[in-house]
């Protein structure tokens, strides 16, 4: 089986609910606190092994309880461990989100996050040049970002950049990638608004792939078609995670040789059921779910 590496953030969520999002200066009372495993790399890396890939994550935690247990529950999921970095007196990333009214606030501490540098590309080098396919998101430090993607150019290693959090990058860079899935606000922050998504997707045919939420997900062929694979019905219960879903099983079927068409079908399909339950990596589909719903057995 062919190993697919996630280099990126590795996260625990505390979420708590309130009536609604606080004024400045105003408190509220909270209730349902609740710590849940986050970061876009560690829930790309999920979706994968839930869908029965062979998955590395790279990445930092830091040495406090949060950083062990989301090492426990990667390892608990299937996911290699084993070149994640423990850094010592800094703290695991954290994202603290409040919700209410159906709104939510966010703020994120990066913590040992920032702590995924070259220096620590170089140290498991040997093992991301190992994969067949390296997954990026923007949650780890930029130039780390750009030195990988170049690393893994120079060394046949195919990269899919996810640019969540949206933020420019450079020409250079995305023509050496191999797969580049913005959502449409991060497109637009990445080229501008001159030119239509079809004339970006047509620029860059089987690379640049638009995900479009209850829409669903476009692409070019290298034929010059515009392809779109509308969104499945979903009896949606919570979005959280469903772009990793996509973002994971999208590059799980690539590794296993479908089509494009068959691949980006089949990763709209595993994001429409993780919206069917509670919670980003909790709601991930198997394989075999995906494959019932894509039959129509589900």
């Amino acid at each position: 089986m062919k190993k697919i590496g996630v280099v990126g953030s590795i996260n625990m969520d505390m979420t708590v609910m309130a009536e609604r999002i606080p004024l400045k200066g105003e408190t509220l009372k909270g209730e349902n606190l609740r710590y849940i495993p986050g970061g876009k790399g560690a829930n790309q890396a999920v979706a994968m092994a839930k869908l029965g890939a062979e998955v590395e994550m790279f990445g930092c935690v830091g040495d406090d309880d949060a950083g062990q247990k989301l090492v426990a529950n990667l390892r608990d999921v299937g996911v290699e461990t084993g070149s994640i970095r423990t850094v010592p007196q800094v703290p695991t990333g954290l994202a603290i989100i409040t919700t209410g009214e159906k709104d939510n606030t966010i703020i994120v501490v990066a913590g040992a996050n920032d702590c995924v540098d070259i220096a620590y590309v170089e140290s498991v080098r040997k093992r991301i040049l190992g994969c067949e396919l390296i997954l990026l998101q923007n949650e780890i430090p930029q130039e780390t970002i750009a030195y990988l993607i170049s690393l893994c150019r120079t060394n046949g290693v195919k990269v899919l950049l996810n640019p969540g959090p949206a933020r420019p990058i450079s020409p250079e860079l995305i023509e050496q990638l191999t797969y580049i899935t913005p959502n449409e606000h991060e497109a637009a922050i990445l080229f501008g608004q001159e030119r239509s998504f079809e004339e970006l997707m047509m620029q860059y045919p089987e690379k640049l792939v638009i995900t479009q939420g209850s829409r669903g997900v476009s692409t070019c062929l290298k034929t010059g078609a515009l392809l779109h694979i509308p969104a499945r019905k979903a009896n949606v219960v919570d979005t959280t995670g469903a772009g990793d879903t996509l973002n994971g099983a999208f590059a799980a079927a690539i590794i296993r040789g479908y089509s494009m068409e068959k691949a980006l079908l089949y990763a709209n399909t595993a994001a429409s059921l993780s919206t069917e339950k509670h919670g980003a990596q909790g709601g991930m589909p198997t394989d075999k779910e995906v494959r019932q719903a894509l039959s129509g057995d589900s």
